[in-house]
């Protein structure tokens, strides 16, 4: 009746709508370290991280995962309540979006009526709390009170209860009696009005119980708490406050859990029965170096939300023991810069702004490695004791040749070397050509290794900022014929590495620099200038693609450098890409702030941008064969930090301000040979379609031809590497190192049951390999 009344509603509410879920190619990477709520309900306790929940079934003790993924937008939480009477989990947001998740249903709805209330200010649309009475749900936020009807998942009056009916800030309701109260912020105090009058819109029903700040009001059985902004909590009796408790720090919650009162502030939680005698309290844990935010309980555990740890479980009448609940995921939900390497991902999280300042990126951080589908996370106090603060931890190089050893690049403290993820050694000026640019700040930043080993250095705001080091040997190089002062050189957004040893950086200050030893002779060229037909001397990102031509990103569009191998010799241009929309000539990607371009096996582009999500272009640019944004993919946030690929596997890995994500493509790298190929799905069983999941053919080489024929010789499909790529509707498509048959002939029908021969033949080697594929229909 329920979902069927649900259905109902939305055909005829604008406002409301589900989202899609995106778990087939999606895969979500979010910390679920930092718990801003934690509830319980219907055998299972829920809580609420950044952007994304999960939770635990408390007889099982299985975890699921909510995010983006399955549907969330992404957005930043502030609340969440949990219906056992709906069977429903309602999710309240920073920005005044709701969305409500049913039990063993799939579809998220997303309720955007406070999202898109014209008349209320962006900063006042925070949902503070969600407050239960019958079939409603009053929602406390920074303007007043609105009313939301679960039985019928819509909105009904919303309350401006300040003077002369004046939005005001609401920090939690509670119903006692024969009355709702409400705690309020701006000296408004608590307020009282009948919770059965039939015009609480009117401000002047309702009346005001005592003036000053109050975080908190909630009900337990027979009595009514309340608890101001000088961290007292009172008991309310007959408008009367009645002080109970002064606590240390402020209660940042207080609710009432299964009639005993749960008070949570940074550093302990206070569980009272009904005569406000304390049942359990829960310090800090010496093991769990964190602060509290959150908890709830059952009959014999508190489960507490913490900043680092995710939920903490602790028996109630011995809170000396703790076990830490979360789902596996990265250290935190900020990624600033991702490095694929050897089958293993590694997340920087620090960073620094634009230009080398202090704001945008985060002091205190670490990084995260992703293995095997595990996550292990190094974080902040693992650098801490070694190095100088702050470190903002910036970029991830790998050795090619020696899997173990990790170098990690520091906006403050140099390039932290790890060996075996343990900090072994730090690089600066006692020991290397790195050195600071004020006192003890250095503004290491890119790093990379060559494809003999060598790591390249960039370090910001002195006379050589380009550094090398191999064979334990450091080596700087001068740039003072392209800079004209250390100080007018505003960092380095992007440093890739050519086959003949070109070094490519891309420049805030002067565009693009190539930099080449050339046996001692060092070559150094930059190209900023409008006649170079660059947009911005400021370049911020670089990919070179498989026939060896320069991508380049800039705070205003697109560049490519066809011919890299004049540089050095001739008067270079660099040119945009002119598609065609509507018949009308346009630069692709014009005045877009580019943040990183990365190139895939297929020669395909990855390109993220600050605010407009991350397209994929075709190898030439000229068509975009996805554009995912927050609104059509489970990107949290339209601001992409980084892209990395596993080449391998076709998995594109892409780093957002809010979080971490992964998409898998299909496109894998090619092959020297043919010896590797094979067929799955092999045999093609009934269950198996086909025609929208599709055979693939793995591991071939870069130029081939592929024949798919019956048994007794006749055509079927026929595919070649530079004509039938992939997402041009062809039956046989290949792309990159796979090819993907849809199982149909020649006639657009799809095949009967039979052996089929798959023959390769790679047109540069002229090797051949066949296949057999078996499909069963």
């Amino acid at each position: 009746m329920i979902k069927r009344l649900i259905v109902l509603i939305i055909c005829l509410m604008p406002l409301f709508q589900y989202a899609q879920d995106f778990s087939a190619l999606w895969k979500g990477h979010f910390s679920y370290n930092n718990i801003k709520e934690v509830v319980q309900g219907n055998g299972r306790v829920y809580a609420a991280a950044e952007n994304a929940v999960f939770s635990i079934d408390l007889v099982t003790n299985e975890i699921k995962e909510l995010n983006t993924i399955n549907g969330l937008s992404g957005e930043t939480i502030s609340t969440i309540y949990y219906s056992e009477a709906y069977q429903l989990l309602v999710i309240g947001y920073e920005n005044g979006l709701i969305e409500i998740a049913f039990d063993n249903d799939d579809e998220i709805l997303t309720v955007i009526d406070i999202l898109e209330k014209p008349t209320i200010p962006a900063v006042q649309k925070r949902i503070n709390h969600f407050n239960p009475y019958r079939n409603l749900v009053y929602i406390a936020t920074n303007y007043g009170i609105s009313v939301f009807n679960l039985e019928r998942l819509e909105f009904g009056d919303t309350y401006y209860i300040g003077n002369g009916g004046s939005q005001i800030q609401i920090n939690q309701t509670a119903v006692f009696g024969d009355y709702i109260y409400a705690a309020c912020s701006g000296g408004n105090g608590l307020k009282k009005a009948l919770v059965a009058s039939p015009n609480l819109i009117d401000y002047q029903n309702w009346q005001t119980v005592t003036t000053g700040d109050f975080t908190a009001i909630e009900t337990v059985e027979d009595k009514l708490y309340a608890v101001n902004a000088n961290s007292q909590l009172f008991q309310v009796v007959n408008d009367v406050l009645n002080p109970l408790f002064q606590y240390n720090t402020p209660p940042l919650e207080v609710k009432n859990v299964l009639g005993n009162l749960v008070v949570t502030t940074s550093n302990n939680v206070f569980v009272y029965n009904n005569s406000f005698t304390i049942v359990s309290q829960v310090a800090i844990s010496p093991d769990f170096s964190t602060q509290y935010t959150s908890a709830t309980t059952d009959a014999n555990f508190v489960y507490i939300g913490t900043t680092d740890f995710g939920v903490l479980k602790t028996p109630i009448t011995a809170p000396d023991s703790f076990e830490e609940i979360h789902p596996d995921g990265p250290l935190l939900n900020n990624p600033y810069s991702l490095e694929f390497k050897n089958q293993n991902l590694w997340v920087a999280y620090g960073g620094h702004g634009v230009f080398y300042n202090w704001s945008g990126g985060r002091q205190i951080s670490g990084i995260s490695n992703y293995q095997n589908n595990k996550w292990l996370n190094i974080p902040y106090d693992a650098f801490s004791s070694k190095i100088s603060e702050p470190h903002f931890l910036s970029k991830v190089a790998v050795n090619p040749f020696k899997e173990n050893q990790v170098f990690v690049s520091s906006y403050y403290s140099g390039l932290i070397e790890l060996e075996n993820k343990e900090v072994s050694k730090i690089h600066n000026k006692t020991n290397s050509t790195l050195i600071p640019f004020f006192e003890e700040f250095y503004l290491t930043d890119l790093c990379e290794f060559d494809a003999n080993g060598a790591l390249w250095v960039t370090n910001g705001r002195v006379k050589a900022p380009l550094n090398k080091f191999e064979n334990n040997t450091w080596k700087s190089f001068d740039f003072s014929s392209i800079i004209s002062s250390p100080s007018s050189n505003l960092g380095f957004g992007d440093l890739v590495i050519g086959a003949d040893g070109t070094i490519w950086l891309a420049s805030y200050s002067n565009g693009l620099i190539g930099f080449n030893e050339n046996n001692g002779s060092p070559k150094i060229k930059s190209v900023y200038k409008e006649e170079e037909n660059m947009p911005t001397e400021f370049a911020t990102a670089l990919a070179l693609d498989n026939r060896n031509q320069l991508w380049i990103g800039t705070f205003s569009g697109l560049r490519v450098l066809y011919n890299t191998s004049t540089f050095f010799d001739d008067n270079v241009e660099v040119d945009e890409i002119i598609i065609f929309e509507d018949g009308i000539a346009k630069e692709l990607l014009f005045q877009q702030l580019i943040t990183d371009i990365e190139v895939d096996g297929s020669n395909n582009k990855w390109i993220g941008t600050a605010d407009s999500g991350i397209f994929y272009l075709s190898s030439d640019g000229q068509k975009t064969i996805y554009h995912f944004t927050k609104d059509n993919s489970p990107l949290p946030s339209n601001t992409i930090n980084d892209v990395s690929i596993d080449s391998t596997n076709g998995v594109i890995y892409i780093a957002t301000s809010k979080g971490l994500v992964s998409f898998q493509s299909g496109s894998s790298s090619t092959f020297d040979t043919l010896e590797k190929a094979y067929a799955y799905p092999n045999p093609v069983r009934p269950t198996f379609n086909i025609v929208d999941q599709k055979v693939k053919i793995k591991d071939i080489s870069e130029n081939v031809n592929i024949k798919i024929t019956d048994i007794e010789g006749n055509l079927v499909a026929e595919a070649q590497s530079r004509t039938n790529q992939r997402y041009n509707g062809y039956n046989l498509e290949i792309d990159g190192g796979t090819a993907y048959w849809n199982g149909k002939n020649l006639a657009n029908n799809v095949v009967a049951s039979g052996v089929y021969l798959v023959m390769l033949s790679d047109l540069d080697t002229y090797e051949t390999k066949v296949l057999k594929l078996m499909v069963v229909r």
